[in-house]
């Protein structure tokens, strides 16, 4: 999960340490331990499950003692409580971030840009991804709550905002109910997106292979979405 850059994290990370998540002796450290110790806790939850850490194995992935990882948090369950607040804080602030930039492009470029950006910052964050993704399939309600409610929440928002403000510029018509709309094309999209992120889903959606192009598949995945939309297609 090689964060792009880390300097946005630093802000989360003083929050948290004022909530008792973590340690200033954690926020002390340099970046690149910070995320190794990280990446060893979310590669060990997706691995064994949230209910089932290993202090020995994430010390070891993370290359630190146990003994410094107990100086880090409070606790054995603060390992975990932080890594998910941290990641679910940052994500949400990235979608916050960008959401304006996408809908005011129009509907056509914005649609691209989320489609394509979603999956190039996927690919950088891959131990959030599979960490997101066992949440997702595999219905752990703790992990439901905490994390796949509230990424999946502003995924939608963004979606729903580029579509208000591409409707209000004339490019969907004015009968279009976007609430609904919204709904089905997240659906659409997460589909598209977890299958190039998580392979083995793509075994099931089937949405790539060596005949139909990934290329292919999101320019047609684009024109569809805008035909569904009713917007002007090219």
């Amino acid at each position: 999960m090689p964060f792009t850059d880390w300097s946005n994290f630093q802000p989360h990370i003083l929050q948290l340490e004022g909530e008792g998540k973590v340690t200033r002796t954690f926020r002390r450290l340099d970046p690149e331990r910070q995320l190794a110790v990280i990446n060893a806790i979310l590669e060990e939850a997706t691995e064994r499950g949230p209910a089932s850490l290993n202090i020995k194995e994430i010390a070891r992935r993370a290359g630190v003692s146990v003994g410094s990882l107990y100086q880090y948090f409070p606790n054995r369950d603060g390992l975990l409580d932080f890594s998910i607040e941290l990641c679910v804080r940052h994500t949400t602030e990235l979608f916050q971030q960008f959401r304006p930039v996408l809908a005011a492009m129009p509907l056509r470029d914005a649609l691209s840009a989320y489609l394509m950006g979603g999956l190039e910052w996927g690919q950088t964050e891959m131990g959030l991804v599979r960490f997101f993704g066992r949440a997702a399939y595999q219905g752990d309600p703790g992990l439901a709550e905490r994390v796949v409610r509230p990424i999946a929440t502003v995924m939608r928002e963004t979606l729903q905002e580029i579509f208000s403000q591409a409707q209000a510029r004339g490019e969907i018509p004015k009968s279009v109910n976007l609430d609904e709309m919204t709904r089905i094309v997240n659906a659409l999209v997460i589909a598209f997106g977890d299958s190039q992120l998580l392979p083995y889903l793509n075994n099931y959606f089937q949405v790539t292979d060596e005949a139909v192009s990934f290329e292919r598949i999101m320019a047609t995945l684009v024109e569809f979405i805008l035909r569904g939309l009713g917007a002007e297609a090219e």
